[in-house]
């Protein structure tokens, strides 16, 4: 058993102190800092440009429009000199000139660019109601007259939140698990293959194997690798909570949080659950498969190509997904959520939709963890007979040579 760690940690720190897996960790964090830094100088440097001057001789008519949209309002510009100024400056986006003549309001704007629209539906919306106001005050009409022609049509709107909100999380919760399966996957099949087929032909393998057993040595390859991908999980988990505290207290997007903070619980729930046993035991499997694939390469030279079979095998299950994720009841799910290799990316599928019973999950659990477990006993079992084989012969019967050394 102290061979078996022995060579698990030795394979752990060999991971962990590469530039590689350092460049792995730190690659969202980065695009995190940056995405933020950009939009945050962005936000600095564009706050106030979007920003209008409103000018007019009627000190009452300018202050009823920036009473209503003030958010939008420099305050403090009264005069057409100032406004051009500022324009030029880059700190004003333009100047609304308002006038009243002869019982008709009208508007004039002049900036860098066009009004935006929801700004434009703001002052069509206030020159039509000061308009209204101007015509009813100029009609001289009675009370009942006016209040006949307050009278406005009724709309109701009722929306089903709660569903609406549910629906986005399940899709949201669907795209960000499968595409974290698939590309943790691919990356640690790669990183399996090569760690095994790197060792293939050298005279070591001859030394290590007669001190400890070629089980042993295999699985504290497999235990090595994991051991990197649960510290890598971990590091993203409690990146990711630190990263959603500080969205939740920045200036920049506590605002946004605050708004879809229904759709953000949705979300985690969905993630932070058996969704995760299911994704580090796809990785264990995933993982077992790439290391016999390392070991079944003819020689050291062969380690880049030692992956695509295992990865090959992960993109047809990552885009098998796709014609299925709204159409949960077709047979080919249910079967694929069953199946190894297949499980880790349908089973959290029908999870996320509420679509699979206790009973179902368990079934499933125990069919992918006793696939784990025999895959890597099996070819435990043959590890020494695929390492030993150095001639470049065919696939097929390196393959059956390692049957023949089964110990």
């Amino acid at each position: 058993m102290n061979k078996l760690w022995i060579v698990t940690l030795e394979t752990f720190w060999r991971q962990v102190k590469s530039w590689s897996f350092l460049t792995l960790i730190l690659g969202p964090f980065i695009m995190f800092a940056i995405t933020i830094g950009a939009g945050y100088l962005g936000y600095q440097s564009g706050g106030t440009s979007s920003e209008i001057a409103v000018i007019s001789n009627q000190p009452q008519l300018r202050q009823s429009f920036i009473k209503e949209n003030k958010d939008d309002v420099m305050k403090n510009v009264t005069d057409v000199k100032t406004a051009k100024k500022k324009m030029n400056s880059d700190s004003l986006a333009g100047y609304l000139l308002l006038d009243v003549d002869n019982q008709k309001i009208s508007a004039k704007y002049v900036g860098t660019s066009s009004l935006s629209s929801s700004l434009k539906t703001k002052v069509n919306s206030y020159l039509a109601k000061t308009q209204q106001q101007l015509n009813l005050a100029n009609a001289q009409l009675s009370p009942a007259q006016i209040k006949a022609l307050a009278q406005q049509p009724s709309f109701k709107e009722t929306v089903q939140k709660k569903t609406g909100t549910a629906n986005m999380a399940k899709t949201i919760s669907f795209w960000i698990t499968i595409i974290m399966v698939y590309m943790i996957l691919n990356t640690y099949t790669s990183i399996t293959a090569q760690e095994i087929a790197s060792e293939k032909g050298t005279k070591i393998m001859e030394i290590i194997f007669s001190s400890t057993t070629a089980v042993k040595y295999f699985l504290g390859k497999v235990f090595g690798v994991l051991l990197v991908i649960l510290l890598q999980i971990l590091i993203y988990l409690f990146g990711g909570w630190g990263a959603y505290i500080f969205a939740q207290n920045s200036d920049l997007t506590k605002d946004i949080v605050a708004q879809n903070q229904s759709l953000i619980t949705s979300v985690l729930k969905n993630l932070l659950s058996i969704n995760l046993v299911y994704l580090l035991l796809g990785v264990v499997i995933f993982t077992i498969l790439a290391a016999f694939s390392g070991a079944l390469v003819a020689k050291v030279e062969d380690a880049a190509k030692a992956a695509q079979p295992v990865i090959m095998l992960n993109l047809l299950a990552f885009f098998v997904t796709f014609p299925f994720q709204n159409n949960l009841d077709s047979i080919v799910v249910k079967i694929l959520s069953y199946v190894p290799f297949f499980s880790s990316y349908f089973m959290p599928l029908r999870i996320i939709n509420n679509d699979a019973a206790g009973m179902e999950i368990v079934i499933s659990l125990v069919v992918l963890v006793a696939s784990c477990i025999l895959l890597a006993w099996y070819i435990g079992k043959i590890y020494q007979g695929l390492m030993l084989q150095t001639d470049d012969s065919s696939f097929w019967k390196r393959f059956t040579r390692g049957l023949s050394y089964s110990k």
